[in-house]
């Protein structure tokens, strides 16, 4: 159990004790919130429980027609009756109300060997139960290779997963293929331009075509495995064989390139299945029983106004037929929610589909589906920085700046961390020469080395016969050793901050101030010491907890731990 809920009970404990006893009025226990607080020396804790309660208190003691209690006095009476815990080294009360907590430092000593021996499952905290969620991100068109801004969907979504899957969820990584409509038809007659000029043919892609020297590079695979018997495909054939052999190429360069950035999809889901096994005629069914359609201009019109705060409606099915991008949209959360039976549904979308997301968790209605249950995180867009100078990304205009590029240059883990360092909604600069750069002013740089220093002390240990011990934690009394066993304490409540907002760049900062606190306990607590033997193997006991803690939220970003560097 997380230290801050542990020490929640012992002050709701406090309170029945003293309500118990007769020294406060009895009414119905709040809840109770331990936090951080703002300033040092205020403890490592603090709780604001007396100026939350001074009302009540009052209200019941006027009703007794007794005095009145000031906070300070309320706090002094749940102080009296605070339980001892072998975690709690003492508790203060502070103007104008607020318990200040200080835990034992005998304790946290005591903490490096449960992490030691625990590894990460020391700081799991077990928020889904079980729940069954999925997380649908980076669904990039299928129609060329993923630019660097589908790189920041691409963390984020994972991210989330990681956090979730480590808080007790059940979770889902899917993708989907957005295989149907107008843009891939018109991919499909671009590479097959493209195809029929490798023969000399004299033939221009289409006018709203894709430009990308990518699609040479594609039409360049097929003729190299079909070579020209595609030539015989009649008029009719052409755009389902080649929207079927380029679809393939992209989805294989897709995964390729997402492996590169250590991000792996549980699943590929098809748009066009819905359509080809009976979900979006079930939709339509359900929906036009339900009155939820109707026709107006020669198209079939969806009541979104019904379920939504809004007068405007979504067309559902265009006058020339084809199913509106709200309407697949409906008819994939319908196979989430009642087909495969996802409890809760989490879309990673860029924000310029802000409108959108608005609308669609409300649509769900239609089919009893607690609009709650389907979230949509929005990510800001990110601008690529080299030299102080911005690289262009435009997939349309041909100058692409594809995400295989840039891994290649700087890595997987730099790409991570930076993608992950600022909240969703925030625009990024991406610089490329801070990515790169191997020295303390990269962050990325600076937490691998703090673990690789660690693995590095324990090997220079073991080589002179020195080893982890837990007999003389005790020992463990210097500021600089509490601080970062205070600081590695800290990850669950960051878990659990960032699973409950959905904001993974709380982990980048984290994982920064916890390498700079090891740097600093490191720079003044010696490791080895070869005339105090007790001392070291108390200490290379807390290296080896620090090791296993940066391992730990580092995996969570997705990035790796090095042994050395």
């Amino acid at each position: 159990m997380m230290i801050q809920t542990q020490l929640e009970k012992l002050i709701a404990q406090s309170l029945k004790r003293a309500q118990k006893k007769g020294e406060l009025p009895k009414f119905p226990v709040p809840a109770i919130a331990v936090t951080r607080p703002r300033r040092q020396g205020q403890g490592d804790y603090s709780c604001a429980l007396p100026l939350q309660i001074v009302r009540d208190v009052n209200n019941a003691l006027k009703a007794q027609q007794a005095g009145k209690l000031a906070p300070m006095q309320i706090g002094e009476i749940l102080l009296k009756r605070l339980p001892a815990a072998e975690f709690l080294d003492r508790a203060e009360i502070a103007k104008p109300g607020f318990i200040n907590l200080y835990l034992s430092p005998a304790w946290l000593a005591r903490q490096t060997a449960l992490i030691s021996q625990q590894g990460g499952e020391y700081y799991q905290v077990d928020l889904g139960e079980g729940k069954k969620v999925q997380v649908e991100f980076v669904s990039a068109n299928p129609t060329g290779p993923l630019h660097f801004g589908g790189a920041r969907n691409a963390a984020i979504g994972d991210a989330l997963a990681r956090l979730l899957e480590n808080s007790g969820y059940l979770v889902q990584r899917e993708y989907y293929v957005n295989d149907r409509g107008t843009q891939m038809r018109t991919f499909a007659m671009t590479l097959w331009r493209r195809y029929q000029q490798l023969f000399g043919m004299d033939v221009e892609i289409p006018a709203d075509g894709y430009p990308g020297a990518y699609m040479i590079e594609y039409a360049e695979k097929i003729k190299a495995e079909h070579g020209d018997s595609l030539l015989s495909l009649t008029e009719e054939e052409v755009p389902e064989r080649f929207q079927e052999l380029g679809l393939k190429i992209v989805l294989d360069e897709l995964e390729h390139d997402l492996a590169m950035m250590n991000v792996h999809f549980d699943n590929w889901f098809s748009e066009q299945s819905l359509y080809d096994n009976g979900d979006f005629a079930k939709v339509y069914a359900i929906l036009r029983d339900q009155d939820d359609l109707y026709e107006k201009d020669g198209a079939v019109w969806f009541r979104a106004s019904k379920y939504l705060k809004s007068d405007r409606d979504e067309v559902f099915i265009r006058s020339n037929g084809e199913p509106g991008y709200f309407a697949s949209d409906i008819a994939y959360h319908y196979n989430k929610f009642i087909v495969r039976g996802f409890e809760w549904v989490i879309d990673v979308w860029a924000v310029d589909h802000q409108n959108q997301a608005k609308r669609l968790p409300g649509t769900m209605r239609a089919f009893g589906i607690d609009p709650q249950r389907l979230t949509i995180v929005l990510y800001d867009l990110v601008t690529l920085k080299r030299g102080g100078k911005e690289v262009k990304i435009s997939k349309r205009a041909g100058e692409i700046v594809t995400m295989r590029e840039v891994l290649e240059e700087v890595g997987a883990d730099a790409a991570r961390y930076f993608l992950l360092s600022h909240s969703n909604e925030a625009r990024i600069d991406f610089d490329i020469d801070l990515a790169v750069a191997q020295s303390s002013e990269n962050p990325v740089y600076y937490i691998q080395y703090a673990h690789a220093r660690s693995a590095s002390i324990l090997r220079k240990a073991a080589d002179a016969g020195l080893k982890p011990a837990t007999d003389h934690l005790a020992l463990l009394t210097c500021p600089e050793e509490l601080a970062l066993l205070r600081k590695m304490l800290q990850l669950p409540e960051v878990v659990i901050n960032a699973v409950d907002h959905l904001a993974p760049h709380h982990l980048p900062h984290y994982a920064l101030d916890l390498a700079k606190t090891y740097t600093n306990f490191y720079g003044h607590c010696r490791v080895i010491d070869m005339e105090r033997k007790d001392l070291t193997e108390a200490r290379l006991m807390l290296v080896q907890a620090a090791k296993t803690t940066l391992a730990y939220v580092l995996s969570l970003m997705g990035m790796t731990a090095p042994e050395q560097m």
